[in-house]
């Protein structure tokens, strides 16, 4: 294999947005990497969103709140367009208690020190008069991607579960041109494009897509016994939690049917994943996982 000596170099636009050249290349891994690292990008890296709310005397979504000039889904839409920098671990509350005539934008949020509001200066309701009053709790989830809000049904009363976008990535365009190396013609050079939401430098989510096919093609050429580990410390436990299937549990229906679906029947298959395989299961969001960490918790065969 040839020595990689090819460059990146990395042109700032504004804050949220670089672009980047890598090169020169090998015929064909401008769109090799181009692609591979776009998806990853967009799809795997990982984010903070708001979840769920709980208005102040609301018990539904489709309603008004006296005082505030919009209407109840206008501000649950402006809320999830608040963006987080984040070092959660686990879901946390979040806070909105404002009174008086103005605007309410997302610096009037209380969140804890974990969290930071990258976007204050979003406007989430006008209050009309010093009458009006905007009060609600919200929870702020980590994880990655995409997670519907259907996938998490609300169980309490009043809870109005929102669709979240974890990825801190807005858009990546990837160009690939041909490029000159002495008299040979046949390079590539890939240009990179990205835009985040402010959560992430462009250059460190680049490095941390790299970081995680980087992981992915090691397993290849040198994968690490961590399975065996798991079978081996499986074969400890009593056979018949392993044989339980999924749909046993008290998991809900929704869950198990996306666990079935994914191939995990089993308490057994269960425990031998982790997290990261389940948060990968389509129709399975945050929560989903953290549920059935504590089935398997009580089933004495949790995992981290």
């Amino acid at each position: 294999m040839k020595d990689l000596n090819f460059i990146l170099k990395e042109k700032k636009i504004d804050s949220a947005h670089s672009q980047f050249e890598i090169g020169p290349l090998e015929a064909g891994f401008g769109h090799t990497l181009g692609t591979s690292l776009r998806r990853v990008l967009l799809t795997v890296l990982p984010g903070a969103a708001i979840t769920d709310i709980i208005f102040d005397g609301v018990s539904h979504q489709f309603t008004t709140l006296p005082g505030v000039k919009e209407d109840l889904v206008e501000v649950i839409l402006n809320l999830k367009k608040v963006r987080f920098s984040s070092k959660l671990e686990k879901p946390v509350k979040i806070y909105l208690n404002k009174s008086g005539s103005g605007t309410v934008k997302a610096g009037d949020l209380e969140v804890p020190a974990e969290l930071e509001v990258v976007n204050n200066d979003l406007v989430i309701a006008s209050l009309a008069d010093k009458k009006s009053r905007l009060k609600a709790e919200m929870t702020v989830s980590c994880g990655v991607g995409y997670s519907p809000s259907e996938e998490r049904p609300a169980d309490v009363l009043g809870l109005i579960v929102v669709d979240a976008l974890f990825s801190p990535i807005k858009k990546v365009n990837v160009v690939v041109d041909d490029v000159r190396v002495g008299r040979e013609t046949n390079y590539d050079k890939l240009t990179l494009d990205i835009w985040t939401d402010g959560t992430i430098g462009a250059k460190k989510a680049l490095n941390q897509s790299a970081e995680i096919l980087a992981g992915y093609f090691k397993q290849i050429y040198q994968p690490s016994n961590n399975h065996q580990k798991k079978d081996d410390e499986l074969k400890t436990k009593e056979p018949a939690v392993m044989k339980e299937s999924v749909a046993e549990t008290k998991l809900p229906t929704r869950t198990v049917n996306a666990l079935e679906k994914a191939g995990y029947k089993t308490i057994g298959d269960l425990a031998k994943a982790d997290s990261k395989d389940l948060m990968g299961v389509k129709n399975l969001g945050t929560k989903s996982v953290d549920l059935v960490k504590k089935v398997l918790k009580n089933k004495g065969v949790g995992w981290s």
